[in-house]
């Protein structure tokens, strides 16, 4: 086997070829920051050309109650506790009306496992909302909800999401895949869903025309061979469906958690893991930069290490600033295109599905899918 080096991953690179396991690491370890940086930008112009791609979304969390006490999370909260909630339905109605009168197309919903509450509250909460608006797209429900809905049902997963899509679901966010490496997997969060049942549901959903995003959490008490693994699974599921549309890559924010004293990733370790995942995930048409996560000058500087999305304006964010984000909670479109303009890119504003949407007076209409303008 042939040892890793820059030079030969820049033939590789500029080749088209996909990185091994080895390169990935290697890549990781490597000290020529700018380097990784270059590496990812050319992969990433060469599938997205100069555009960066946002949307206008808000976020719906409708219980912060949860059964699951994963040891990373600062959102969840026992039945009785102080803080913890429940979104009644005119609440929920009146976050998904105030979203559409602000021009969003996509609300973005998860939240808690709450043990009290039967599969069909959580299907209740997509039927009223598509009920009631129709266009707004309704990407809800991470693995880790789909596989607790299979468990409390005893449906299958794929009867679950066929009953969710019926009553309005449109794609799946990302959330829950963490790290799928056993060794970290099990320790900050061993109940819930494992790596082979996150990916089977998110197998199962691409085959019956359900797309997905995917996500990592990184900057714990993962190490680099976890990342890379973790990166290599989605890739490998991506070359038999074809489904995930976008990887976003996550910052671990350690306060209010259980491992509150690790310190958070370190801006550089946020960019070397964009370019990383760049790189090594060759079929994934998107990489996200989620400015909520990290912070609006990291998240503009990641469109130059491999990032071709900047998230939207994020309404009502409540997961990660729980956890001590101190991003804003909203941002404009105008904030956001001028973030994006500031970095040399050209903005362009998509849905869910990456079609590019375009606005008058009239409001908004779908036009072309987003890789047409690649």
């Amino acid at each position: 086997m042939t040892t890793p080096s820059l030079s030969a991953i820049r033939e590789k690179v500029d080749a088209g070829e996909r990185l091994s396991r080895e390169d990935g690491e290697f890549l990781y370890e490597q000290e020529d920051f700018f380097a990784l940086g270059e590496l990812a930008n050319i992969v990433r112009e060469r599938l997205n050309s100069n555009y960066t791609y946002y949307n206008i979304n808000t976020h719906l969390n409708p219980t912060n109650v949860c059964v699951y006490r994963c040891r990373f999370c600062a959102f969840r909260s026992d039945l009785k506790d102080e803080k913890a909630y429940l979104m009644s339905d005119e609440e929920i109605l009146e976050r998904a009306g105030s979203a559409w009168n602000r021009g969003a197309t996509e609300l973005h919903i998860v939240g808690g496992l709450h043990h009290k509450k039967e599969f069909d509250w959580y299907k209740r909460v997509l039927a009223i909302i598509h009920e009631a608006y129709p266009d707004l797209h309704l990407k809800a429900y991470t693995a880790v909800e789909i596989d607790w809905f299979r468990r409390i049902t005893g449906l299958s997963t794929r009867e679950v999401l066929l009953e969710l899509k019926e009553v309005g679901l449109g794609s799946l966010p990302g959330g829950g895949a963490e790290i799928f490496h056993p060794d970290v997997r099990d320790d900050i969060c061993e109940h819930k869903a494992d790596a082979d049942g996150w990916l089977d549901i998110h197998r199962e959903a691409h085959e019956i025309g359900i797309r997905s995003n995917a996500t990592m959490l990184y900057g714990h008490i993962e190490n680099v061979h976890h990342r890379v693994d973790h990166l290599i699974r989605l890739r490998e599921l991506q070359d038999q469906t074809g489904g995930f549309q976008t990887f976003i890559p996550l910052a671990f924010h350690p306060e209010n958690t259980g491992l509150s004293d690790i310190r958070k990733p370190s801006a550089i370790a946020d960019l070397k893991t964009m370019a990383v995942s760049r790189l090594m995930l060759d079929n994934f048409p998107h990489i996200k930069a989620y400015w909520i996560m990290l912070g609006i000058g990291t998240a503009q500087l990641a469109q130059w290490f491999g990032a071709d999305d900047l998230d939207g304006t994020v309404v009502h964010e409540l997961i990660y600033h729980d956890a001590g984000a101190t991003t804003p909670e909203a941002l404009t479109v105008t904030q956001l295109r001028r973030l994006i303009e500031e970095t040399n890119r050209v903005p362009v504003e998509r849905d869910t599905l990456y079609h590019h949407i375009h606005r008058d007076d009239s409001g908004w209409r779908q036009g072309e899918a987003i890789a047409v303008l690649a």
